[in-house]
């Protein structure tokens, strides 16, 4: 690039010729122009600042400058602490669902809440200075905010931990509500075990595929776990029969019925009143027959009812003794 001079003291043009060199030192000097002049007027202003004498506009400068600062870190302050109460604030909603997600697990665990309370804090305590890590030592804000992630990533593990372990218990718990454990007639022994006997009308040995239950006319019989009822007839046998299927391929029989309070289809619940004792049928008197069937194959009901015998729905029902096959 040139630049041509004209002045009237000049005899003839004058013409210089500036490259890309001379036009690069001049953005340099300009640059360093720049920062050393602000430089040099923010140190006069801080040096000055406490100065009662100095000038009034150095003073407006520093402290404006002063207060600039101050506002940035006030908005980042609070701009942090709004991000802390919003994780805050969702760790505390994550928290009461864990506790509501404990205390369900525990229920159906069967441990008691006096054994571990979920509305208590747990103790804590130990010395404040120790041999190996010495002193304790002030947490930072960006120090807290990872503590507060990376609590809220355990929480959110601990949360899919507890429902995985509360699904198992309550299918385990569903699956032993539907075993037919409970006693279906509340008597002190039976009649007639399941296994060979003779047979009470024609004499021979035949196999018995249920236990019998003796007891009075109208005596309550119940349902030995949850189910739906899939028979509720007369057979020419069984006399008044009711069927009642508990899922799994598993079907509970009770016959010789007097009278029959269920019928095909309706959901019975676990110890819930179907019939009364009779002697309906094949029968020599009044007494409960009761079958369980596994896939149509004539099971032991003594291999059930022995795991319900410290519970069940019947109020104090007796053991079940043999009387003889």
């Amino acid at each position: 690039m040139q630049i041509i001079l004209l002045h009237p003291r000049l005899t003839k043009a004058r013409s210089i010729t500036l490259t890309s060199r001379h036009v690069l030192l001049a953005l340099v000097l300009l640059v360093a122009t720049v920062f050393g002049s602000a430089a040099l007027l923010s140190y006069f202003a801080l040096r000055h600042a406490g100065d009662a004498d100095a000038s009034p506009a150095f003073h407006r400068l520093a402290v404006s400058m002063s207060q600039q600062e101050d506002d940035r870190k006030e908005k980042y302050l609070k701009e942090n602490l709004a991000m802390m109460a919003v994780k805050l604030g969702e760790m505390q909603a994550q928290m009461m669902r864990l506790d509501a997600l404990g205390e369900r697990v525990q229920g159906l665990a069967g441990v008691r809440p006096e054994e571990f309370n979920f509305k208590e804090l747990p103790g804590r305590g130990g010395v404040e200075t120790s041999g190996i890590g010495g002193a304790g030592r002030e947490v930072g804000m960006s120090e807290l905010q990872k503590m507060l992630d990376a609590l809220a990533v355990d929480a959110g593990h601990r949360t899919d931990y507890l429902n995985a372990v509360e699904s198992t218990l309550m299918s385990d718990k569903i699956k032993s509500r539907l075993l037919p454990t409970n006693q279906p007639v509340n008597v002190a022994y039976n009649s007639s075990s399941f296994g060979w006997r003779l047979d009470p009308f024609s004499g021979h040995n035949a196999f018995h595929e249920g236990l019998d239950f003796p007891a009075p006319v109208g005596t309550r019989i119940v349902a030995a776990a949850a189910g739906v009822v899939i028979a509720a007839e007369y057979h020419y046998q069984f006399g008044n029969m009711l069927e009642i299927d508990h899922g799994n391929n598993i079907i509970t029989r009770y016959a010789h019925a007097s009278q029959l309070f269920a019928k095909v289809g309706d959901i019975v619940k676990r110890g819930q009143h179907v019939a009364d004792v009779g002697s309906t049928g094949r029968s020599t008197g009044a007494h409960l027959h009761f079958e369980v069937r596994i896939r149509g194959v004539a099971q032991d009901p003594r291999k059930f009812l022995a795991l319900g015998a410290t519970g069940g729905n019947q109020p104090r029902a007796a053991p079940v003794f043999v009387a003889g096959r």
